[in-house]
């Protein structure tokens, strides 16, 4: 990428880095598509009696929604 383009040491050090970090988000999220997996094959077995569960279970593993933040001062 970078380092293709440019061939200087800090160029080759960002692209590292950037692989690097790459690597260490997807190894975070893997627990997370394991879990999601396992609820599947669970809801799938156990579907009728505990569809509200896997529901409230669904809605956990989702990422917080973000508020806009309201400015302060007058706004016309």
């Amino acid at each position: 990428m970078l380092s293709g383009v440019l061939t200087r040491r800090r160029a080759v050090a960002v692209n590292i880095a950037i692989m690097r970090t790459f690597v260490r988000m997807r190894r975070l999220i893997q627990p997370y598509r394991d879990l999601a997996h396992q609820l599947d094959l669970l809801e799938q077995k156990y579907d009728a009696p505990f569809k509200a569960v896997f529901e409230a279970i669904r809605k956990l593993m989702e990422p917080p929604v973000r508020r806009q933040k309201r400015r302060t001062g007058f706004h016309p």
